[in-house]
């Protein structure tokens, strides 16, 4: 049995300003009060206090060139090699996943509401029952996805979610679609958030923002294929008696399958188990990702549920989710009525579909180029700050130019392009600040989870009795998005005032004197480990 093992479950964390609240089950109670004690104060001493020699300290970049060399390893070329087995597998996935929740709004252009005899809200509820099962089933999915192995997990996700979405294109009244629509959320909900955490453990902090937001910006590559796709299946209307939005969800639910079973294939698994690495490969990408981080990745340390449980008592695991929620709700409010709005200007139903696609297109493109430009200046919040403005213009142009259908779209490119830049840079510097696998299985997934509560108020706040302005609508976007920017200056202050507080002598003996497998699930919480903002 090894050392971590023999060593006592211990709480993960508690909050921004202590590390935890009790020791644990240890042997000798009196010492373990001792040590908590002792980590409360000095965890509230002066962060100025006897700070640590940066001068002396190791270069990761260095050390890892070193590293490479001792095992014979081509680094650059490691890395081609790791970026061409997971990120475009993801973007696959991502793009189906994002294809199959939105197209519902591009079949409500083409009759879905009227052939259904939808009243009143029922089409709004029918987009709200998709976020249900996200709330609740995220953390779970993040947790079993260890155990089924990615590749099965994720694969199988989509396989039914595919079927899912076929079976939408012929139901024949409300119950069927909100049954669907339910359905299509559980089986979606293990993705978004898996996918960020199965790509943390690959790379380090300064390396993944531009994979992050490579594989996120297939939601704009979805979009706009939705429209696309959707403004050629109108010449379908009447093929075998099929109406046009229901062969929108037949066609996209079916490449969905097909292409599940290439995912299955395609997947990568976590770096430990992964079948394109050799022993070499794995040896040096687990040293290279604990040399950046400063913490070992606890793959090996089985998770129990009170694991689990601790991280929520911490507010690096709140914060990011509160940003998130905020960037969701005019993100879905977007996604889900811009064709609707666009027809609004004036433009018929299948034009509509044809110039939805651009703004996508455009956010697209911002995305990628932001995200090297951050990992190149290694910083987050600015860029962040940055796009969420850039949204706010966008969501002002549609909401006050209401006799001016020109600058309205206009808007349409500045908020696409501000929403979809601004929410992978949120997840991903979340999910790369979280240190082992248990803090970025619950971290990320709660993120996801929680933010996608912002769906549900995003699906009633665009009313059709509030068309052609969506006054309700566009003024609670904009207000989200200026809660999300206080919750990401909230986010850096506690990540600032950690990177302080863990320099100190007094937090470092402390640290010291947990039991090892709390300080490998702990992972952020390291002296050792430095927060990216």
């Amino acid at each position: 049995m090894s050392d971590v093992e023999k060593k006592t479950d211990s709480p993960v964390v508690s909050d921004p300003e202590y590390i935890l609240e009790n020791q644990g089950d240890d042997s000798n109670s009196s010492s373990s009060v001792t040590k908590s004690a002792d980590l409360e104060i000095s965890l509230n001493d002066n962060p100025e206090e006897k700070e640590e020699d940066n001068e002396s300290a190791v270069d990761p970049r260095e050390a890892t060139e070193t590293l490479a060399a001792e095992l014979g390893i081509n680094h650059k070329k490691l890395m081609w090699k790791i970026d061409l087995c997971t990120v475009p597998p993801f973007c696959l996935l991502y793009f189906f996943s994002f294809l199959d929740r939105v197209n519902i709004s591009n079949a409500n252009l083409y009759g879905l509401s009227t052939d259904l005899n939808l009243t009143g809200t029922q089409y709004n509820t029918a987009l709200t029952l998709f976020f249900v099962p996200y709330i609740f089933f995220e953390v779970a999915g993040n947790y079993a996805i260890k155990y089924f192995k990615p590749h099965v997990w994720l694969s199988g996700s989509v396989f039914l979610f595919g079927c899912i979405t076929v079976g939408m294109g012929f139901v024949k009244n409300f119950a069927g679609l909100a049954a669907c629509r339910f359905f299509l959320g559980a089986s979606e909900s293990a993705l978004f958030c898996g996918m960020f955490y199965l790509l943390s453990t690959y790379y380090s902090k300064h390396e993944a923002q531009r994979r992050f937001s490579t594989f996120f910006s297939c939601t704009s590559l979805s979009g706009a294929a939705s429209g696309a796709i959707a403004y050629r299946v109108n010449e379908l209307h009447g093929l075998r008696g099929i109406s046009s939005w229901r062969w929108i969800f037949i066609l996209e639910g079916c490449a969905t399958v097909i292409g599940a079973f290439a995912l299955f294939f395609m997947i990568a698994d976590f770096p430990e188990e992964a079948r394109f690495l050799n022993e070499k490969e794995r040896k040096f990408l687990k040293r290279k990702l604990e040399l950046h981080s400063g913490t070992q990745s606890a793959f090996e340390i089985k998770s129990t549920l009170s694991d689990v449980v601790k991280c929520f008592k911490d507010w690096l695991i709140w914060l990011p989710a509160l940003s998130y929620f905020g960037l969701i709700i005019p993100s879905y409010g977007y996604a889900y009525f811009a064709a609707t709005i666009i027809n609004q200007m004036g433009y018929t139903a299948v034009s509509a579909q044809q110039h939805s696609v651009y703004p996508w297109v455009c956010s697209f493109g911002v995305s990628i180029i932001t995200a090297f430009v951050s990992d190149y200046f290694q910083k987050r919040l600015p860029f962040l700050m940055i796009f969420s403005v850039v949204a706010i213009a966008g969501l002002s142009m549609i909401l006050g130019a209401t006799e001016s259908p020109h600058i309205r779209y206009a808007g349409c490119f500045l908020s696409a392009a501000g929403l979809f830049t601004s929410m992978p840079l949120i997840v991903c510097w979340a999910a790369l600040n979280n240190g082992s696998h248990v803090r970025k299985s619950v971290g990320t997934a709660w993120q996801i989870g929680f933010g996608n509560i912002g769906g549900i108020i995003a699906t009633f706040i665009f009313l059709s009795k509030d068309a052609p302005v969506y006054l309700p609508g566009l003024a609670t976007s904009l207000a989200a998005i200026v809660f999300s920017i206080v919750a990401s200056l909230a986010y850096f202050f506690v990540c600032w005032r950690m990177n302080k507080v863990k320099k100190t002598d007094s937090y470092k003996q402390a640290f010291a004197a947990l039991p090892e497998r709390e300080q490998i699930n702990l992972g952020d919480r390291n002296p050792k480990f430095t927060y990216l903002y």
